[in-house]
């Protein structure tokens, strides 16, 4: 039997069908705040027979508001932690790991095995992105900012720091971020695709400095971060320079199918259909 996993955030629905531990189809939707309706358009959207169904199991946003039963098929209400911890340990093949949840916001999880516990976040994520982008930028679709990113350099916005103290500092070479947007307190002009730059940089800084201090305060080794956020290319670079500016060992890691580990996780806490 099919298990639907279903995890209902501020901006997406991120739904996956389950069968025998493996996902076999994946969706991302804009169903809305969870409700009924919501889980009409899902099991829609995905062609399932809801007789091929053995379990839904929902998690995220207002999930637990759902109704008990869908169709006669009980709804399991799996919490956040659980369910994205479980997720990103079944992609990873991990037993234990520090799960940086990167989404609207960011959520970082404490998983071992089967137990997981939320440890710490941020309140900075891809929803700080989108909303310093609309101000400054105009725009709030995740691909141009991106875009504009990509051919951006955050040191246009960024006081570096050689612009602060000469050179670099320990491991930190010149050119590293001292002020996050440091140069706009100047009366500067930025280009667009420095301001995105700037901006990715700031937002993927926060999530990976938080990651590398929760990571050890939990004893734990490994990060893995999951989530929407990680698609974009520039913020798996801004990542990427903090792991290798502080010699971060293990690497961290992105799990594969990122964005629908808390769903996938949400399904394999599920048990059967109980009717």
């Amino acid at each position: 039997m099919l298990k639907l996993g279903i995890d209902f955030g501020l901006s997406n629905t991120d739904v996956v069908l389950v069968e025998d531990g493996s996902i076999v189809a994946k969706q991302m939707l804009k169903t809305g705040p969870a409700r009924a309706e919501a889980l009409a358009a899902v099991v829609q959207s995905l062609g399932v027979r809801l007789a091929e169904l053995g379990a839904i199991a929902s998690t995220g946003g207002l999930s637990r508001l759902l109704p008990e039963a869908f169709e006669g098929i009980p709804v399991q209400k799996i919490g956040e932690a659980q369910a994205v911890g479980r997720g990103a340990l079944a992609l990873t093949g991990l037993r234990e790991a520090l799960v940086v949840s990167a989404g609207t916001g960011t959520a970082m999880i404490a998983a071992r095995e089967t137990e997981a516990q939320h440890f710490t976040g941020s309140a900075v994520g891809g929803g700080t992105l989108l909303g310093l982008s609309r101000l400054l930028l105009g725009t709030a679709d995740p691909l141009e900012v991106a875009r504009l990113a990509a051919q951006g350099n955050p040191s246009g916005v960024d006081s570096t720091l050689v612009d602060v103290i000469g050179g670099g500092i320990g491991h930190l070479p010149p050119d590293a971020t001292a002020v996050n947007l440091g140069r706009l307190v100047e009366a500067t002009s930025p280009s667009r695709e420095d301001l995105a730059a700037g901006l990715v940089t700031l937002v993927g800084q926060v999530i990976a400095m938080i990651a590398i201090n929760a990571v050890r305060a939990a004893g734990l080794s490994q990060i893995v971060i999951v989530g929407h956020l990680p698609d974009l290319k520039p913020i798996r670079q801004a990542f990427e320079r903090v792991w290798y500016f502080y010699q971060i060992e293990p690497r961290p890691l992105i799990a594969p199918m990122s964005g629908w580990a808390t769903a996938y996780g949400a399904a394999l806490c599920a048990e059967g259909r109980l009717t």
